[in-house]
């Protein structure tokens, strides 16, 4: 009799798990929303993790049920990656703890919705720290001993608000922007030495990021028809990962038109639509 095919799910564990001896995956941001995603999914593919975020009661949870569901061994750290030297106390954690992290997702990051001369200055300057400072800091602390290494690979959670500038959310879009071509720079730089970066640059997302983001109701209502969900975002994250390819955009046919669109408007016109979209209704 022949076999069932195995299914998707099956598949990936496979794809993933070369090495008989379990890899241990880094995961920021991992309390909710895509971070758990990529946690769940690396679980099941028989990867230890770390996770890291700054809520530990979270991760404590997350971690106790994934090691129940999957016989893995996790290590949670918390640790607010806000703060300047976050990425150094972590890297130094987790080489005195002798873990050897064999997949950094740089997940952790934050938007924010308004006026830029309006908005926080200390909140637009934190979330350049996360999005930008604190993936810099740690895909170089992590990659280093990567290379020596000869294998390890890095995958860095942009989004397609990195293709193009958008007015109310200028700072989000250009830490996005910045993550992508970061991300494809260093894919270049290190094929040779046995490390693969790939960059994922998710549409709408069905997750806290609209409430933390500070949103009104008209636009997050307005964007949930393209709502991919985490578990679309991570399979197919994993997946193009897998395959060593440079960036992803998941979520199908509006998202490939977001996302290359701005290769064929002139960029005023490109950036007053999209304001259109993003204003205020009371603008």
């Amino acid at each position: 009799m022949s076999s069932n095919p195995p299914a998707k799910n099956d598949k990936l564990k496979e794809n993933l798990q070369i090495n008989p001896i379990m890899k241990t995956a880094l995961v920021t941001g991992a309390s909710s929303g895509i971070g758990a995603t990529f946690a769940q999914e690396l679980a099941n593919c028989q990867y230890n993790l770390v996770l890291v975020a700054r809520s530990q009661d979270k991760l404590q949870q997350l971690a106790q049920q994934l090691e129940k569901d999957y016989q893995i061994q996790t290590e949670v750290l918390s640790q607010n990656l806000t703060e300047p030297n976050a990425p150094q106390t972590l890297f130094e954690t987790i080489t005195a703890k002798g873990i050897n992290i064999d997949l950094l997702i740089n997940n952790a990051g934050f938007g924010d919705y308004g006026l830029f001369a309006n908005s926080s200055l200390t909140r637009q300057l934190e979330m350049i720290q996360l999005n930008i400072s604190a993936l810099v800091a740690l895909t170089h602390l992590f990659l280093t001993p990567m290379r020596q290494q000869g294998e390890g690979g890095i995958i860095n959670v942009s989004s397609i608000a990195g293709f193009q500038p958008i007015p109310y959310m200028s700072i989000y879009a250009a830490t996005k922007a910045f993550v992508l071509n970061f991300s494809e720079a260093l894919w270049e730089e290190n094929q040779d030495a046995g490390v693969t970066v790939t960059c994922v640059c998710p549409g709408p997302k069905e997750t806290e990021f609209f409430v933390k983001a500070n949103f009104p109701n008209s636009i997050t209502e307005s964007s949930q028809q393209n709502y991919t969900s985490p578990e679309e975002v991570v399979k197919a994250t994993l997946n193009a990962f897998q395959q060593k390819r440079a960036h992803i955009v998941p979520g199908g046919f509006p998202n490939q038109l977001i996302a290359n669109l701005p290769r064929f408007l002139p960029r005023e016109t490109l950036v007053k639509a999209v304001a259109q979209q993003f204003r205020p209704k009371n603008k």
